[in-house]
């Protein structure tokens, strides 16, 4: 088989080979997803201090004052059990348990910081890490599947703060599953934090017959008190549109010349993330520096869209740069996708995608 072509028929490309997302198929023990429940990478040095409040935007400055009260009210010293927590740090620790809600809820727009504040919160938290935990809600459900529903109430029943970020119901059973889980630490004393881009009341809607489980979606708002943070998405404040693609020959020779790249044509990784289960694509992108891929076209369904999201959101997590050539990521998603009940899923990848093709732009050379 001939090397790849340079561009403009400069020459074969000499660099070693790429890596590839296609050949790996991670099996992750179900110990890690209890020790990665940690904020991502791109969160580790974030704090309220580091969080700049839009001067346009009042919302946010009140969302990190309360935030800091909530952080203040989780006392390390304090023993298990409900009644003896303080939740916003308001006066002195109360005899028995509030009767309101025992977690804060972010509700807002994509891009306004909202898991800049979770994970902030999870830092500022007076507790050791293992005694604070941080995941996405797919990544709260796949926890289940792995360890069963009894003993993950009781791992995460020792734990302080449970911070849940891209809060979405997409099926009736998660909505029983998650209502049932939260009553269950709620009852052990267990903190709750969580973001989202629906209020809690709203969950679920467009997706399935949410009027049939209202009693499950509404025990689950009352467990949180909603702030909502107002503001415009930062990665696009004052910053140039999304580049356009590269061709496939610049994306090519980028991944060889790229350290830990891995080089992929779009349709086979479809394809492949089909056979890995989303639990596993932050393992599959374990030391990738770099994504690069061909030939970018429309996702063909709901299901491979739903994939993809959930692909975009480990490699936004983790900083991975992605390179690619096709059509523009906003191009990815169907305008009935783009208007149907999982269309912020698709707005999120769309943004973070766009992100992450800003930053590919160092991996080769000027248009």
């Amino acid at each position: 088989m001939s090397s790849p072509l340079a561009p403009s028929g400069s020459g074969p490309i000499t660099d070693p080979a790429p890596l590839s997302l296609c050949a790996r198929e991670p099996r992750v023990p179900a110990d890690r997803l209890v020790a990665d429940m940690v904020p991502p990478p791109r969160f580790d040095s974030v704090r309220f201090s580091t969080y700049i409040p839009d001067p346009n935007q009042p919302s946010q400055t009140e969302a990190v004052r309360v935030l800091e009260g909530f952080a203040a009210g989780l006392d390390s010293g304090g023993s298990q059990g409900s009644g003896k927590r303080r939740l916003f740090g308001f006066g002195k620790a109360p005899k028995k348990a509030p009767a309101g809600p025992r977690g804060v809820y972010l509700d807002g727009g994509y891009g306004v910081g909202k898991t800049h504040l979770l994970a902030s919160l999870w830092h500022a938290t007076p507790a050791e890490p293992a005694l604070k935990a941080f995941g996405t809600f797919v990544e709260l459900t796949n926890l289940v599947g792995a360890l069963g529903f009894q003993q993950t109430v009781q791992t995460l029943s020792g734990h302080r703060l449970l911070c849940i970020d891209e809060f979405e119901l997409d099926d009736p059973g998660d909505t029983v599953l998650v209502s049932t889980l939260l009553g269950k630490l709620v009852d052990a004393g267990v903190a709750l934090a969580a973001t989202s881009n629906t209020l809690p009341g709203k969950l679920g809607e467009g997706r399935f017959a949410a009027a049939d489980f209202l009693r499950e979606i509404q025990g689950l708002s009352a467990h949180f008190r909603a702030l909502r943070i107002d503001g415009e998405d930062y990665r696009h404040r004052g910053l140039p549109e999304a580049p356009p693609p590269y061709s496939d020959e610049q994306v090519t020779r980028a991944a060889h010349a790229t350290e830990g790249a891995s080089l992929d044509a779009f349709s086979p990784l479809l394809e492949h993330l089909a056979r890995v289960h989303p639990s596993r694509y932050g393992a599959l992108t374990d030391g990738i520096k770099a994504v690069c891929l061909t030939g970018v076209h429309p996702v063909p369904d709901q299901s491979t869209a739903l994939r993809l999201v959930v692909l975009a959101d480990r490699l936004y997590d983790r900083e991975v740069p992605v390179l690619a050539s096709g059509l523009p990521f906003d191009r990815l998603f169907s305008d009935e996708m783009l208007n149907g009940g999982y269309r912020k899923k698709y707005f999120r990848a769309i943004s973070r995608l766009t992100a992450l093709a800003r930053d590919a732009g160092t991996l080769t050379d000027p248009r």
